[in-house]
């Protein structure tokens, strides 16, 4: 049975590549797959073979309720800050899923804060730690978003909500697009549901024209992030630390950094773009800043990273490459000497090579799975009541 399914993606950089590797999977099995988003992503959304309708506004509420009214999809995905999809679907009664490209976002019982970069607590003193700064955080979030989210809902006829994370709850499913074992254990709600990694290449990567570098030297992949995150000043000093090593470096800038920005010594070799599955196979470390693509991409290919965290999620994801001991994690402002050590030790250093292996062996298990087509396509084996009310694509078009 074929269903149709509308997209609603917000943002850029790393968040974009999975989200849109799960419509490219709905489209090569059949599906009918709208996407929501903004013009800039219009090439990568047409190489999935989906269909893309243009943000007209600001916000998602009014062209997602506008698609929904005209289409009738079967089920709505929303990316995790896709609000005003996600209120529009439920003002509609339609059912709807929130993809979450990354390690699990939102406050959980027995986990630390999200946002603070935080280990997992070990005994009463962390445990209060994580009470304390969980409320702090939780304040902030909701000052932020919590107002116009009940302006929203209330424009929708819908209920207010006490805080800024129930309207994520409210989904039938939260599919975190990772492995449950990079992650840490928590309580999380009935409907978080861990389906594997999406580990695709973004379309202007995987269509880059790139060369290895010359040489028997390990090869050191440095990637940070492919949005503007004023990163050249770090980059930088990470190919200065690469100079002072017998090592061959490979820099992808990344769309939103300019190559020359970087003056890179005689043994770095500075690339647009290139397609990380392909040189992670011959590679010996990469270098990051921490987003959760380049770190699972790498660990799926059995290697350690040395972690330079700039924002978001990426402490929170350092946190967690520290637990698993499958890299270094190093201050953003890192000298190159510093940055140097650090490169030298994860290489002389069995035991990040075996944790990031055994990290690899879960994720490759799980970006094999079927765990997210179980989720999205219900089947006699694996029913979902979700599907029960809707009607099949070819009742539509019949």
């Amino acid at each position: 049975m074929k269903h149709s399914y509308l997209v609603a993606l917000t943002g850029s950089g790393g968040t974009v590549p999975p989200e849109l590797g799960v419509v490219r999977r709905l489209v090569d099995r059949g599906h009918r797959v709208t996407v929501l988003a903004e013009e800039s992503l219009a090439a990568e959304v047409t190489a999935t073979g989906a269909r893309l309708r243009s943000r007209a506004g600001a916000g998602f509420a009014r062209d997602t309720a506008a698609e929904i009214d005209s289409e009738r999809p079967d089920l709505v995905l929303a990316s995790y800050f896709a609000f005003g999809a996600m209120v529009a679907a439920q003002a509609r009664d339609l059912p709807f899923m929130v993809l979450i490209p990354g390690i699990y976002p939102l406050p959980v019982e027995g986990g630390p804060p999200p946002g603070t970069g935080f280990g997992q607590a070990g005994g009463p003193v962390g445990r209060w730690r994580d009470r304390v700064v969980g409320s702090m955080v939780q304040r902030r979030w909701d000052q932020e978003l919590l107002p116009q989210l009940n302006e929203l809902r209330a424009d929708f006829g819908l209920e207010r909500l006490a805080h800024y994370q129930d309207q994520v709850q409210l989904a039938h499913r939260q599919l975190v697009l990772s492995s449950e074992a990079f992650d840490f254990a928590a309580q999380r709600p009935d409907g978080v549901r861990y389906v594997g990694p999406i580990l695709d290449d973004p379309s202007w990567a995987r269509d880059a024209e790139w060369t290895l570098p010359e040489g028997s030297e390990p090869l050191v992949l440095v990637s940070l992030s492919s949005n503007e995150e004023h990163q050249a000043e770090c980059l930088q000093r990470i190919v200065d630390a690469l100079g002072r090593l017998p090592v061959r470096g490979l820099v992808t800038a990344g769309p939103a950094l300019d190559t020359t920005a970087i003056s890179p010594p005689s043994n770095v070799t500075v690339l647009s773009a290139a397609p990380h599955h392909e040189l992670m196979r011959h590679a010996s470390l990469v270098i990051t800043h921490g987003g959760h693509g380049t770190l699972v991409k790498a660990f799926a290919a059995d290697l350690p990273v040395v972690l330079l965290p700039h924002g978001r999620d990426h402490a929170d994801n350092a946190a967690r490459v520290r637990a698993h001991q499958a890299g270094i994690t190093l201050s953003r402002t890192a000298t190159p000497q510093q940055i140097a050590a650090a490169v030298r030790k994860v290489l002389r250093t069995p035991t990040h090579y075996r944790a990031a292996a055994e990290l690899g062996r879960v994720l490759r298990g799980d970006a094999m799975s079927d765990l997210l087509m179980r989720e999205l396509e219900p089947s006699p084996d694996h029913p979902d009541p979700v599907f029960d009310r809707v009607v099949p694509v070819r009742e539509l078009e019949s």
